[in-house]
């Protein structure tokens, strides 16, 4: 690593603390029905919005209708988006007459945007019409990103209220997140793409002569526009094929920074706001660390393996997979925050990753979006573990656990431990179920410890609603269509449901008052408790299927065999 790296890396983090607390203060105001500087432009398209859909936006729910309404939009998500891939052909917008697409592949499609995975089994250019990739897709980008702040705001509304039973009200979180902090945000960030060199377009495809005297096809299209919220929403679905590592999705190493930074920014800041609306700004501080340590340490040894001598390619900082105007820092760097915050997009080739590099790639998603996460996602998800965490000190001193004031009995904990496996069985069962079906292993393009790595990843980013890939699986097929698709549905149901519960169960208890024996959340001891229950539910869940992948490949390579 060169001193340019060091210093980059001190300037991304010095960057993420210091929007932190504007975009969490703005956020908390918004959520919490106050008025900020962007109601006077557009709190107009927030009273159309709700007179056009029939909402009263001072109603309450319980967390049953909550989560009603929030299934509900899912569902109906699924199905406009499946007919606008399946009729794409019939549509506008299609100056390159791209067929329809196919029913499964439509299927996975539409619950990997609506999920907020963004899996892709297909190349963007060459499958979807402009109008898909912008009236679905984007569309998309929005409304998933938009749920996802919506849950997690509702779990901190159910920490800091008492004996109420309510915790807001859903098309009211996901109309607020969506206008006043999504949209504008999107909008200034495209014109700042475009300024960089990102397309914006909606001409045909151009066909050219190179200098070789080659013919060659330039796919054109409004990139920018979907770029913006794929990486503020941690969405990851690129307009292109290669995503951040084509030149019209990422051209210049300053669009690069912004593109890592964003995708962190809202998942940050939301500890802010958690710290806020709950009147414990020093425990938001202690979840921001907590987060930030993680990530220090993932891609610190990510980083060390990267740059390790390779003795199979006689060379250290393998190019491999990576852009040449980005390096070997730049892309290390990007793969580790985009797995940590369940994004999913990239910029180099994860596949050709040194083994412990892939493997903390997958690690990252494995831990639960908890290193800063989704958009809303990687808050509950850390919520969970906290929770987790607290039930465990108060077992070690003998008393019944507390947090913020509420006292985390029976219910809480079902909730919790339900959150917490689910996603960890589906991938491990996936996974097991592939490696032993001949008609999942006939789309391995590797063999040995790295074709089960193929496998190993494709599920756990289905069910981190990540998105990212090691690309040597085949995965346009009917049978990791349906299967991906299920493990997307599980990664997102399966945790938002149960903690939704969680946030219906906490906003009905009464104030326990602090005493002499509650463990206190706001101090270095409970952030190291914290990030040690972490990473031992991840190491006792996932280290045998590490074992098979990434770290026996990595021992094969430091003896010069290859399988």
């Amino acid at each position: 690593m060169k001193v340019n790296d060091y210093i980059q890396f001190v300037v991304f983090v010095s960057s993420l603390i210091a929007i932190t607390p504007p975009l969490g203060s703005f956020m908390a105001k918004v959520f919490g029905g106050e008025k900020t500087w962007l109601h006077k432009p557009l709190s107009w398209l927030e009273s159309l919005t709700y007179k056009a859909a029939g909402v009263n936006p001072n109603e309450e729910m319980t967390w049953k209708k909550y989560a009603m309404f929030f299934a509900l939009f899912h569902f109906v998500g699924i199905i406009v988006l499946m007919l606008f891939q399946m009729t794409q052909v019939w549509l506008p917008l299609n100056p390159q007459n791209l067929p329809n697409i196919s029913w499964h592949s439509a299927l996975n499609t539409a619950v990997s945007f609506v999920t907020n995975t963004n899996w892709q089994g297909y190349s963007g250019e060459i499958t979807m019409s402009y109008l898909t990739q912008m009236a679905a897709l984007s569309v998309q980008n929005f409304l998933s990103a938009a749920c996802g702040i919506a849950v997690a705001i509702a779990l901190i509304r159910g920490i800091a209220r008492r004996s109420v039973g309510t915790i807001g009200n859903f098309w009211v979180d996901t109309t607020r997140g969506t206008i006043y902090i999504l949209l504008p945000l999107s909008v200034i960030y495209s014109l700042f793409l475009v300024s960089q060199g990102v397309i914006q377009n909606f001409t045909p495809f151009a066909d050219i002569v190179t200098l070789e005297g080659h013919k060659q096809t330039i796919p054109l299209g409004p990139a920018a526009s979907q770029i913006s919220i794929k990486m503020l929403g941690t969405n990851g679905g690129g307009f292109f094929n290669a995503n951040a590592a084509h030149p019209f999705e990422n051209p210049t190493p300053l669009s690069n920074f912004v593109q890592m930074l964003s995708i962190f920014a809202i998942a940050s800041a939301l500890t802010y706001t958690f710290g806020i609306m709950t009147k414990a700004r020093r425990h938001g501080w202690i979840l921001f660390t907590s987060m930030l340590t993680l990530f220090i340490i993932m891609t610190s040894i990510s980083l060390y393996s990267e740059y390790t001598y390779n003795p199979i390619l006689s060379q250290n900082a393998i190019m491999e997979g990576k852009e040449i105007r980005f390096g070997v820092f730049n892309s290390i760097l990007f793969s580790s925050i985009t797995t940590s915050a369940s994004c999913g997009a990239i910029n180099t080739m994860h596949s050709s990753l040194s083994p412990l590099s892939g493997g903390v790639a997958m690690l990252n998603m494995m831990l639960g979006e908890i290193i800063f996460g989704g958009v809303g996602a990687g808050l509950y998800g850390m919520l969970l573990f906290v929770l987790l965490t607290v039930f465990i000190a108060g077992l070690m001193v003998g008393r019944t656990p507390e947090y913020l004031g509420k006292k985390i009995e029976a219910p809480e904990m079902m909730m919790v431990i339900l959150a917490i496996i689910a996603p960890c069985a589906s991938i491990l069962i996936g996974t097991a179920i592939s490696v032993t079906t001949p008609l999942a292993l006939s789309s391995l393009t590797h063999k040995g410890p790295h074709g089960f790595s193929e496998v190993l990843y494709a599920f756990t980013s289905a069910a981190a609603n990540n998105g990212s890939a090691f690309a040597g699986l085949n995965a346009n097929s009917i049978y990791y269509n349906l299967m991906l698709a299920i493990v997307m549905l599980i990664g997102r149901f399966i945790i938002i449901l149960p903690i939704l519960a969680i946030a219906g169960s906490l906003s009905q208890k009464k104030y326990a008052p602090p005493s002499s024996g509650t463990f206190e959340t706001d101090t270095a001891l409970f952030a190291i408790l914290l990030i040690g229950v972490i990473m031992i539910v991840g190491a006792l869940t996932f280290l045998p299927s590490l074992s098979l992948g990434p770290i026996i490949e990595h021992l094969m390579m430091i003896k010069g065999q290859t399988f």
